[in-house]
């Protein structure tokens, strides 16, 4: 249960989730043999921070243990990529790791992990018709499927229309398949002091959400076979999109150490202070917001593509079982059984509950990675809030799940995602043009995958 109202709406599926408990034992082998019978013990790590849409989770599956004889030993420590490396290495593996679903490729073809297709067969699950296919992709390669992902938290843009109603900026003004017009909103919303912004007309997150604008525009950042494509020219022309919002707003270098201020999980929260008249964000931070409904005015808007149709990135946790793990059927059974649809529907009631606790609460839903979760779970406990703009923000988000595309699956996944993150952050700085810098960028990459790969 949460402790705060700021932590009951806040970080779901970003921070949180889940401790572990399993669905069994068995016997599996690095081919990803598996098997439905199940029994023994299950190690489990990564889970740490459990809130009740994890505990109550946690709660079904114990019952479906108890079926089978099943314990489950629990590590509840955050995911550490060194330590899971040095682990696997080791032989000395648990059997259920949850980590990041960008990771999973890359541990997939370094051979550390399983694929889970027989995994899925044996336990009659089509993940094809359990999640959406986005982020599926995100957790496949070479033809299989890897993990059991765990969430999908859409980005799009979260708008202040406190500041956009006093300057006149309606969010058709913010659709960014229309640059002229978008890059007029954000002029206007920005109020500067010499070079130094006091608001900013947008936030784009430029660095941390670059996949985003690269999709959204046109570009590739890994190609089907998984070769990094960080120099293709519509990366560039996204980067160099970026670089004028953020030259509207005193550059880079100062608009970053704006935001870098921001109390963004407080009190004085951006929106809260005026500090923003737009900014990207993933649907978690509606929750963030929920606390502070009668002093903020928001709605949501999605992010456009080149062609002006709405459009969203995958992204979320997974849970992966490791090539040496002891008891492999057990452990992705469990996981199976833990983004079950009857264990998110236990999910949405624990959190209904704790909002109907909570005065002034509001429900935003909770984004699983499983369309039919979602749905069901929105149709059950996603009321009228009675707040038009909350109301607006939290259908503006469902609205966009099916518009989601996979950043793409590579063996060299993390380096391409650092690589490219550098290259954003020189060409924001002026350091490199765009070209140069993503060119740059490309030459790193592809040797990771070389490496990776070859």
């Amino acid at each position: 249960m949460i402790k705060r109202q700021h932590g009951l709406l806040a970080l779901t599926a970003v921070f949180s989730v889940v401790a572990l408990t399993a669905c069994g034992g068995g016997s599996g082998t690095a081919t990803g043999d598996f098997t439905k019978d199940i029994t023994g013990s299950v190690s489990a790590w990564g889970f740490e921070n459990a809130d009740e849409v994890g505990t109550s989770r946690i709660d079904y599956a114990d019952g479906v243990v108890k079926k089978s004889d099943v314990t489950v030993d629990i590590d509840q420590s955050a995911f550490d990529a060194q330590k899971f490396t040095t682990l696997a290495a080791s032989g000395k593996v648990p059997d259920v790791v949850q980590m990041s679903a960008q990771f999973v490729t890359t541990y997939a073809a370094q051979g550390l992990i399983m694929p889970l297709d027989q995994c899925y067969a044996v336990n009659d699950v089509d993940p094809n018709e359990q999640y959406y296919p986005q982020v599926i992709d995100d957790v496949s390669y070479d033809g299989s499927v890897y993990a059991v992902p765990q969430f999908y938290q859409p980005p799009a843009i979260m708008l202040n229309t406190r500041v956009m109603d006093e300057v006149g900026v309606t969010a058709a003004d913010l659709d960014t398949s229309d640059q002229d017009a978008f890059l007029a909103a954000v002029a206007k919303m920005t109020i500067m002091d010499g070079n130094n912004p006091t608001r900013m007309g947008f936030d784009p997150q430029g660095v941390s959400q670059a996949g985003l604008w690269l999709l959204s525009m046109g570009g590739q950042i890994i190609a089907d076979d998984g070769q990094p494509t960080l120099d293709d020219p519509k990366n560039a022309e996204a980067i160099d999109f970026l670089k004028k919002i953020y030259d509207e707003q005193g550059g880079f270098a100062n608009a970053k150490s704006f935001v870098d201020s921001f109390d963004v999980f407080g009190d004085n929260n951006s929106f809260v202070a005026d500090q923003v008249g737009a900014a990207v964000f993933q649907q978690w931070y509606v929750n963030v917001l929920t606390p502070y409904v009668d002093q903020v005015q928001i709605s949501s808007t999605p992010i456009m593509n080149e062609d002006g149709n709405p459009f969203t990135v995958s992204s979320g946790t997974a849970f992966v079982i490791p090539t040496a793990a002891k008891n492999p059927s057990a452990g992705c059974a469990w996981a199976l059984n833990l983004t079950s649809q009857d264990a998110w529907m236990a999910a949405g009631a624990a959190r209904a509950d704790t909002i109907a606790a909570t005065p002034g609460a509001i429900n935003t839903g909770l984004f699983t990675g499983s369309p039919a979760a979602d749905q069901a779970i929105r149709d059950e406990y996603v009321k009228s809030s009675g707040n038009a703009g909350f109301d607006s923000a939290i259908d503006g988000y469902y609205s966009i799940l099916d518009s989601g595309e996979s950043f793409g699956s590579s063996p060299a996944g993390q380096q391409i995602q650092t690589e490219l993150q550098n290259a954003v952050t020189s060409a924001l700085l002026g350091e490199k043009s765009s070209a140069d810098a993503l060119k740059d960028a490309q030459a790193a990459a592809q040797r990771a995958y070389d490496q990776v790969a070859g």
